[in-house]
């Protein structure tokens, strides 16, 4: 697979005596991730998240067949049928325990394992696109360097932080790998049907992609729309969707669209029973469709130029007036793009082939907290732009450079040398922005500061021992949500009377509790209102307090308003 073949297919490829052999290349742009990525590895847990699906998460702590059954057969945390993805974290939590090293490692070496995937598949799409270019596929060194250059835009891409860096999103790296092996596998099949090799040889490949989409979805169901993609790059560069022909290839689609349906119905049915979907009345149809076209174009804008990228984003309460523009210009460039597809068709394929897997996490299908966009959604997406950027670089290096060879090529080299490096710093610098969560939420704060970042700072603050600095930030919540009108402000007076209770400021906290009791008498704040009052030397009110709480105990929890108190 990683040696040395021929493909007499190609118009080019007949000038050129061999590939170069790729397993070099795959190991150099895997190492240089890796060794991008190990500042990840003094990064801790943070709070959003990690602690549903790892640090609270008593099921991953048992690798037996028990959490196998619940793997596979449980309600899932935050309604997402993720397998895979909870076996690799028990596997992880029997090596290493909490320490939140080892699941970083596991994070990077699974992201090093996706950019040499990357090399393997621009190689194939390299020998259709550049079939025309015969001096590039003879130029074996060339060749090589724009496979690195490939690898390392997918690899080392800003946008790639979060998707690695944050633990939770193991499922967008393992998902990743199933997902380019898929693709890789898929480009197999279509090779043998064109070298005319044995069925078996044929059939194998087929469902070693099909498998792999499988277990991908078992990872994370961002890849539903992989049929989608496999059809645009049939268009091109395979070239397989003729009119003698289109009703085969779609018809091999079938199983992968099978596959995806039946995922995507039982993800539908736990976000029902979960109540995860937002209803049309809170948010609607056409707030969601100014929301989805915003994101399209913060997406493309982000991989275009990845300066400013946050942790979180919140989406205003109240739609922006440039989020209508930028919805409005999204819908021109996307119909220009498909116009003139067929005079750009490596531009069409890429910006195509990225707004398909995006479009199942676009707000038309909003559940739960909204966001404006999720730099990890990009992981899958960028795939054909990274190799499409490498294969317009190698054009118009034969374009121009070999025309101008004396400094041309320096002055390329150069550019696209400033480019990784950038790349490279960006990188580091964002690993930074998530050392921990008071470092994530403080980032997020500075650039975009909401209610909930302050809450989620606060929470940090209490972990760490910081009470006063805990308090202020659950206050700026409170002023935030009043001025909002939130319905679930009860919280921040709450979660506040936690963080008095343990500086030792009792008054106050009695005070706060009993303001969050007034609008939503939960059992547990009266535990912690006992806890105000046993602080205060009030024995007797105290116990009525705790009897009230019943068995609620324990640290402080946050409840939705539309929930019941009892």
């Amino acid at each position: 697979m990683l040696g040395r073949y021929r493909n007499c297919t190609q118009k080019g490829d007949q000038a050129r005596e061999s590939f170069p052999d790729l397993l070099p290349i795959v190991l150099t742009v895997a190492i240089v991730c890796f060794v991008v990525y190990l500042r990840a590895l003094s990064c801790d847990f943070v709070n959003w998240e990690d602690q549903d699906y790892v640090l609270n998460n008593q099921s991953i702590r048992y690798l037996d067949m028990d959490f196998l059954i619940w793997a596979f057969t449980s309600t899932p945390v935050n309604s997402f049928w993720l397998p895979l993805t909870y076996i690799s974290f028990a596997i992880d939590y029997y090596f290493w325990g909490l320490k939140p090293l080892g699941f970083h490692l596991t994070n990077i070496l699974l992201h090093a394992i996706n950019t040499g995937l990357v090399v393997l598949i621009a190689d194939a799409l390299f020998r259709k696109i550049l079939s025309d270019h015969e001096r590039l596929l003879q130029n074996k060194k060339l060749y090589s360097t724009l496979l690195i250059l490939a690898g390392l835009l997918f690899g080392i891409h800003p946008t790639k932080v979060e998707a690695v860096v944050w633990v939770t999103e193991r499922r967008a790296v393992l998902n990743g790998m199933f997902s380019l092996s898929s693709i890789y596998f898929y480009l197999r099949y279509v090779d043998c049907i064109e070298k005319s090799q044995a069925k078996a040889v044929l059939y194998c490949n087929y469902v070693l992609s099909l498998s792999l989409f499988l277990l991908s979805l078992m990872a994370k169901p961002t890849s539903i729309p992989m049929a989608g993609m496999l059809l645009v790059l049939d268009w091109y560069p395979l070239k397989r969707l003729l009119k003698d022909n289109w009703k085969r290839v779609t018809f091999e689609k079938l199983p992968y669209f099978l596959f995806a349906v039946i995922v995507i119905s039982y993800t539908i049915l736990l976000h029902s029973k979960a109540d995860g979907f937002n209803p049309l009345r809170e948010f609607p149809l056409s707030i969601r469709a100014i929301a989805a076209g915003n994101a399209v174009f913060d997406y493309l804008r982000i991989m275009l130029f990845p300066i400013g990228i946050l942790p979180y984003y919140d989406l205003p309460k109240q739609i922006p007036p440039i989020f209508i523009l930028k919805a409005i210009s999204v819908c021109f460039f996307l119909s220009g793009i498909i116009y003139w597809r067929y005079r750009m068709p490596l531009l069409a394929v890429s910006v195509i082939s990225f707004v398909i897997p995006i479009i199942p996490t676009l707000h038309f299908f909003a559940g739960g907290a909204q966001v404006i966009i999720t730099p990890r959604y990009t992981y899958l997406p960028s795939l054909l732009i990274s190799v499409a950027a490498a294969a317009m670089v190698a054009i118009g290096y034969e374009k121009v450079a070999l025309r101008w060879k004396r400094w041309m090529k320096l002055a390329l080299t150069l550019v696209f040398s400033l480019l990784i490096s950038f790349y490279v710093v960006e990188t580091q610098r964002l690993i930074a922005d998530w050392k921990n969560s008071g470092a994530m939420w403080s980032k997020v704060i500075k650039k975009r500061s909401f209610d909930k970042a302050y809450f989620y700072r606060a929470l940090y603050y209490v972990d760490s021992g910081d009470y006063a600095a805990a308090v202020a930030d659950y206050s700026t919540c409170l002023q935030i949500a009043q001025r909002d009108s939130s319905p679930d402000s009860f919280n921040f007076y709450a979660f506040r009377a936690e963080a008095l209770i343990k500086s030792g400021l009792y008054s106050d906290a009695l005070a706060d509790i009993d303001l969050a009791i007034a609008r939503f008498p939960h059992r547990l704040y009266f535990y912690h209102r006992g806890l105000a009052l046993q602080g205060l030397g009030m024995q007797s009110e105290a116990v009525e307090s705790f009897r009230r709480a019943g068995n609620a105990t324990g640290q402080m929890y946050w409840f939705p308003p539309e929930t019941s108190p009892d």
